[in-house]
C-alpha cells in the first residue's frame, strides 16, 4: 500500500466521462474532465452511444488526469467506477459489442402482447397494475431488441449496464455492483439480487440468467486491472477494482447522506429526491426503492425525469446572449443565468411551471406534459427561467412530502448536489421553497466520492462506512431560508402548484388521444 494513498475514482455521467483522484480524507488532488457526446439518434426519439466510445473517452479523461496533476500513479492504491443508470449494452460470446448501447434517454417503446400469462397476470388485472406493468415492458430495452433485431438478440450472451461493461474491460471479469442495477432488468429491490425463478420479470422480457453479470455488493472487490486497462488509465501494475453504485446513489454517499431525515437532492440532468433508508420504502406504492451505494441499504427516490435537462434546453433555446457575453468577458456563462434570475422577485410574478417535460409511469403518468400558466405581458425570459427553477423545486418537494409520507420519517435538512448546485440563486430558491436548510457539500464532484468512500472501505483504508463519511465528507455553503419569501412560496406551492397536474390531467389525456404524443 503507497505511504499516501489515492483513489482513483472513473465518474462516466451522460455529459462527461471524468477521472479523478481522492485522498483518504475526501480531498480532491487531480481531475480530468472528457466532454463526451450524450447519444446519437439512427431515428427520431432514439439515443444511442458507441461502447467503445466510453472506453477511448475514459482513457482520455485519464489522460488529462495525469497530465494536470502533481500526482503521481504509483500513489493510486485502487480503481472505483460509477456510471449512469440504465444503458445496456449488447456482448457476444467473445464479449464484444453487438450494437450500439442504448442511453436511458431512449424513447423508444418495444411492443406488449397480451397480458402477463399465469397467477401474476391475474394479480395485475386484480390490482389494476395492468398499465404499470405493460409501460414497464413498452420501456424494456430487451423487448425491443428481441423483436427488432431478432438475429442479434440470438447473437446475444451477455446483456450488461454500462457500469458492467466497463468493469469487464477493466477487469476482465463479467462482474457489476448490486448498488449500479437500476434499470429494466429482472433485479431484485429488495433482496438486491437477481430476481428469483418465479418473479414476474422473467416472463416480461427475454432476459436468461445466464446473460447477467454476477453481483457483488459496494466496497467488494470486482476484480484486477488487466494489463490493457492499467495502461488504457496510466497505471503502473495492476490494481484492485472495487465495487461502487450508480452516480446517483454514489451522489448520496458522498453527500454524507446516510440517515432518512437528510433528504439528499441532486440538481442534474434527471433531478431527484433521495433518503437512505434500513428499511424498504417505497416512494410510490410498487415502485421499488433503489440499491444504496451503502450496502444492505436502499435509497429512496422520487425522480424528475428532465430536470435540470430543463435548464439546460433553456440556455440553448433562448439563452444565447448570455452566452455571447459570458465568452465576451471571459466568465462562465452560470454567473448571468443567475443575474436572470436575481432580477426577478420570487414567484416570477405569477409564472407557475410543472416541469413534466417528459411522461412518467404512474405519478405523473404517461399522459403528463410540461405546461406553463399565468403569463401575462410583465413576462421576459428572467421570468421563464426563474419559474423553471421553481417548478422543478415544487416537484422536488412534493416528492419530499411523499418520502415523509412513507417512510414516517421527517426530513430535516437537505444536501444539493449536481451541475445545478453551483448556482446560488437555484440553492437559496430551494431552501426558499422547502422552508430548509439547504447544503452544498464541500465537493462538486460527490459521485465520484462516493464511489471512492465505497473504495476506501474495500481497500481497508478505513474500517468502516461510518468512519470513512465523516472523515471524506463534510458541508460546505449552507443557505438557509428567508422567512418572507418562504411564505410565499408555501402558498404558491400548496395552493397553485398541487392543484396543477390533477386539473390539467384530462386535458394530458385529451392531448395524448387527439395527437399520439407522447406514446
Amino acid at each position: 500500500m503507497p505511504a499516501n494513498p489515492l483513489i482513483l475514482a472513473i465518474d462516466n455521467g451522460t455529459q462527461s466521462v471524468r477521472a479523478l483522484l481522492f485522498d483518504t480524507r475526501g480531498n480532491l488532488i487531480g481531475k480530468g474532465k472528457q466532454e463526451i457526446e450524450p447519444y446519437y439518434s439512427r431515428q427520431p426519439g432514439w439515443a444511442e452511444q458507441d461502447p467503445e466510445y466510453f472506453w477511448e473517452q475514459l482513457g482520455e479523461a485519464c489522460r488529462l488526469l495525469w497530465d494536470t496533476t502533481s500526482a503521481t500513479p504509483d500513489q493510486v492504491a485502487g480503481v472505483t467506477v460509477t456510471t449512469q443508470r440504465g444503458t445496456v449494452i449488447n456482448l457476444d460470446e467473445n464479449g464484444k459489442p453487438l450494437r450500439p448501447a442504448i442511453i436511458w434517454l431512449d424513447q423508444r417503446h418495444a411492443r406488449v402482447d397480451g397480458p402477463v400469462k399465469g397467477p401474476w397476470g391475474w394479480l395485475f388485472k386484480l390490482a389494476r397494475l395492468e398499465d404499470t406493468i405493460n409501460r414497464f415492458r413498452e420501456k424494456t430495452q430487451a423487448n425491443w431488441i428481441a423483436q427488432n433485431e431478432p438475429e442479434l438478440w440470438a447473437r446475444t450472451r451477455h446483456f450488461l449496464l454500462l457500469s458492467g461493461y466497463l468493469n469487464f474491460r477493466l477487469t476482465g471479469e463479467l462482474k457489476d455492483s448490486t448498488g449500479s442495477q437500476v434499470g429494466y432488468l429482472p433485479f431484485d429491490y429488495k433482496k438486491h439480487r437477481w430476481a428469483g425463478p418465479r418473479d414476474f420479470k422473467w416472463q416480461t422480457m427475454p432476459v436468461t440468467p445466464s446473460m447477467l453479470p454476477e453481483l457483488v455488493s459496494p466496497g467488494e472487490t470486482l476484480g484486477y486491472l488487466t494489463d490493457q486497462a492499467c495502461q488504457h488509465l496510466g497505471l503502473t501494475r495492476s490494481l484492485p477494482v472495487i465495487a461502487a453504485a450508480s452516480d446517483k446513489a454514489c451522489e448520496i454517499l458522498g453527500s454524507g447522506g446516510l440517515t432518512p431525515d437528510i433528504g439528499c437532492m441532486s440538481y442534474g440532468t434527471t433531478a431527484t429526491i433521495n433518503t437512505t433508508n434500513k428499511r424498504y420504502v417505497e416512494p410510490v406504492r410498487l415502485m421499488p426503492p433503489y440499491p444504496s451505494a451503502l450496502p444492505g441499504h436502499y435509497s429512496t427516490e422520487v425522480m424528475i425525469y428532465r430536470g435540470f435537462w430543463m435548464v439546460s434546453w433553456f440556455k440553448r433555446e433562448f439563452g444565447l446572449r448570455e452566452q455571447k457575453i459570458a465568452e465576451q468577458r471571459g466568465i462562465e456563462p452560470e454567473a448571468l443565468f443567475d443575474e436572470l434570475v436575481e432580477s426577478v422577485p420570487a414567484g416570477s410574478m405569477g409564472l407557475m411551471l410543472q416541469p413534466y417535460w417528459s411522461p412518467g409511469v404512474r405519478q405523473p403518468g404517461p399522459e403528463a406534459k410540461g405546461s406553463i400558466i399565468g403569463f401575462g405581458d410583465v413576462h421576459t425570459r428572467s421570468h421563464i427561467y426563474r419559474a423553471i427553477l421553481e417548478g422543478l423545486a415544487y416537484a422536488l418537494r412534493e416528492g419530499k412530502e411523499k418520502i415523509e409520507k412513507r417512510s414516517g420519517v421527517k426530513i430535516k435538512k437537505l444536501r444539493v448536489a449536481g451541475g445545478g448546485s453551483q448556482s446560488d440563486a437555484a440553492m437559496q430558491l430551494t431552501a426558499d421553497v422547502f422552508g430548509l436548510p439547504a447544503e452544498r457539500p464541500h465537493t462538486y464532484e460527490t459521485s465520484g466520492l462516493g464511489a471512492a468512500i465505497d473504495a476506501a472501505v474495500g481497500l481497508g483504508l478505513h474500517p468502516d462506512f461510518d468512519t470513512a463519511v465523516a472523515e471524506m465528507t463534510r458541508v460546505g455553503d449552507v443557505f438557509y431560508p428567508n422567512e418572507k419569501t418562504r411564505d410565499l412560496y408555501q402558498r404558491l406551492y400548496s395552493e397553485v402548484y398541487l392543484r396543477m397536474y390533477p386539473q390539467l390531467q384530462p386535458l394530458y389525456r385529451k392531448i395524448r388521444e387527439i395527437t399520439g404524443y407522447p406514446s
